[in-house]
């Protein structure tokens, strides 16, 4: 892979890269993927006291539906209790196949049990964090909404089960979602600085078209 594209790539994930995080919130939101590392940091939060239970949301997606044969939150929620989370402390959500559906299916789910929440920790791919605030701010607005996703520098990030050109083309899908879902009331406006709108347009001309819409 040619220095540019990487370049480009890191410019992306520098800007998805979103935190906010937080002593404690009522609960943490994990959003469901093709990678567990989410899952992992979300039961270490878990255990050091950030939230009173968590919520493992996420269906089958557009990957996983290929990949895995039980969804992404019984997967996620499986590794949590491997890690030492209490099942009563995990509440799953497996129906959602897209971002905004795991906050309106969770709060949802949290309705049906009587459960009032002021305030959420989201954890979620590193890459995925921007637009995870940005929809989360539209869909449940009610709540306080905080973010704390895995800390991994993007030369790290790819593994066998992340591999690079995927999570190019992911991030650079991610970044079309953020400029059009706006206007389509899915996610709060976010302002995208011209360098990373520079960036996102050379991946798309080097084919990183994937996931665009």
């Amino acid at each position: 892979m040619n220095e540019k594209v990487l370049t480009a790539a890191k410019v992306l994930y520098d800007f998805h890269h979103q935190e906010r995080p937080t002593n404690h919130a009522d609960f943490i939101l994990t959003m469901g993927s093709h990678d567990l590392r989410p899952a992992e940091h979300a039961a270490e939060l878990f255990l050091q006291g950030k939230a009173d239970f968590i919520v493992a949301a996420g269906g089958f997606g557009k990957i996983t539906r290929d990949l895995w044969q039980i969804p992404e939150a019984e997967k996620y929620a499986e590794i949590m209790r491997a890690a030492g989370v209490p099942a009563d402390k995990i509440f799953i959500e497996n129906e959602s196949t897209n971002s905004g559906q795991n906050f309106q299916f969770t709060k949802r789910l949290l309705a049906s049990k009587q459960i009032t929440v002021r305030s959420g920790l989201i954890v979620s791919k590193t890459y995925l964090g921007r637009r995870a605030m940005a929809t989360a701010q539209r869909q449940w607005p009610e709540v306080d909404w905080y973010i704390d996703s895995p800390a991994i520098p993007f030369e790290q990030y790819p593994t066998v089960d992340v591999p690079l050109e995927r999570m190019i083309a992911l991030m650079v899908g991610d970044t079309q979602r953020l400029l059009t879902y706006p206007d389509r009331g899915f996610q709060v406006p976010v302002t995208m600085p011209d360098r990373v709108l520079g960036a996102y347009e050379y991946l798309i001309a080097q084919g990183y078209t994937t996931y665009l819409q």
